[in-house]
């Protein structure tokens, strides 16, 4: 399994042709205390950079963006009674989709781990 990032802050691990989209850990530190997430149905297609989930934090809301095309094969149903396993575990059992990969050429435009670390410094 690979893992991606985005300069939104979203992470992406890939298998095979299915991928887990998330936020990072620094993401949800800025947000704060998550308070509700929306999450797409299954089903659901989306373009790299289109809105795929909203997150809600006691400071503000954000948008999730879509870091590849794909559909949605999966949505993190647990999320929607305890928004705060964000806040616990972003990179791990609080992932948002499961994504079927649409173009793996996309991949390539995303951050490494290493890359990601060094833009967040910039922030």
């Amino acid at each position: 399994m690979t893992t991606y990032y985005s300069k939104d802050h979203e992470w992406i691990a890939v298998e095979g042709d299915v991928a887990t989209v998330g936020i990072t850990n620094y993401a949800q530190e800025q947000l704060g205390d998550v308070v509700y997430v929306d999450l797409p149905d299954a089903g659901a297609e989306f373009a790299q950079g289109d809105e795929a989930a909203v997150v809600e934090s006691v400071k503000a809301a954000s948008e999730i963006y879509a870091p590849i095309d794909g559909e949605v094969v999966e949505a993190n149903e647990v999320l929607a009674d305890e928004p705060g396993k964000v806040n616990e575990d972003p990179e791990g059992a609080a992932w948002f989709i499961k994504m079927k990969v649409a173009n793996a050429e996309q991949l390539s435009e995303l951050l490494d781990e290493a890359a990601y670390k060094a833009y967040v410094e910039t922030l």
